[in-house]
C-alpha cells in the first residue's frame, strides 16, 4: 500500500538517503535524468523533469492510483534495479 506522502517529502528523504551514499545518489541522478521530457530546456520552468502524464500513467501502472506517490524504498530499488540489470 503507497503511503500519503507527497512529491516534496519523498524528494527530501531521497535527498537525505544519497547524501549519505555516493553511489546511490549517482543511481538516483542518472534515474532522474532518464525519465526528463524532450525538449525540457525549451519550456518553463526550464528543468528536466518527467511529463505529468507520463507520471500519471507510471503511477497508475504501479500503484493502481494515478495520484500517488511511491515509498522511497521502492524508488531506490529501482534505482539499483535498473543500474545492474541496464548497467548505467
Amino acid at each position: 500500500m503507497v503511503s500519503p506522502v507527497t512529491w516534496s517529502a519523498l524528494l527530501a528523504r531521497l535527498v537525505l538517503r544519497a547524501a549519505v551514499n555516493p553511489r546511490l545518489a549517482v543511481d538516483l541522478l542518472r534515474l532522474t535524468w532518464s525519465f526528463r521530457a524532450r525538449d525540457w530546456y525549451r519550456r518553463p520552468p526550464f528543468l528536466p523533469l518527467p511529463p505529468r502524464a507520463y507520471t500519471r500513467w507510471r503511477m497508475l501502472t504501479a500503484y493502481g492510483d494515478e495520484h500517488a506517490v511511491p515509498p522511497v524504498e521502492d524508488v531506490i530499488n529501482f534505482a539499483r534495479w535498473r543500474r545492474e540489470t541496464m548497467h548505467v
